[in-house]
């Protein structure tokens, strides 16, 4: 489902990526978001069920493309956080998500890295990288990177 919400002048957009354990593919969106939004964008990231830490080969297919995602951590999503953000990016959470009107709601069909290696991952990094640029296209958020 996929509704359009406004972000006021007076703040940027707030955009939340959750996915089931926080550890790898809603990580590795918020690392690519920060890093080519800077300031113009609040990220933020969580998961329904969050892992004890971050996948390292996320980690590593990130460094790979210049963005360290090391002192992230897993963190519970929460229906505030849902509620602060304009635009929420769920992958492979089902129904754990909230859903509040004059939200925008994106739901992205992507493998899960957990328990793969570098070669299965870095693909899903790509396909992350792509979609962060066409999400930032239609937000009106300009590439700082």
């Amino acid at each position: 489902m996929m509704t359009s919400a406004s972000p006021s002048p007076s703040h940027p957009p707030v955009v939340l990526f959750v996915c089931v354990h926080n550890a790898g593919r809603s990580q590795m969106a918020a690392g690519f978001l920060s890093a080519f939004g800077g300031n113009a964008v609040e990220v933020r990231s969580a998961g329904s069920m969050p892992a004890d830490q971050i996948n390292p080969t996320a980690v590593e297919a990130m460094a790979e493309v210049g963005i360290d995602i090391t002192a992230e951590t897993p963190t519970v999503l929460t229906t505030d956080a849902v509620k602060e953000a304009d635009a929420v990016v769920t992958m492979g959470c089902g129904d754990a998500c909230p859903v509040f009107p004059g939200k925008r709601y994106e739901d992205w069909q992507l493998d899960d890295p957990a328990g793969q290696g570098i070669d299965a991952v870095r693909p899903i990094r790509d396909e992350i990288r792509s979609r962060i640029l066409t999400l930032m296209n239609e937000l009106g958020i300009e590439r700082r990177r």
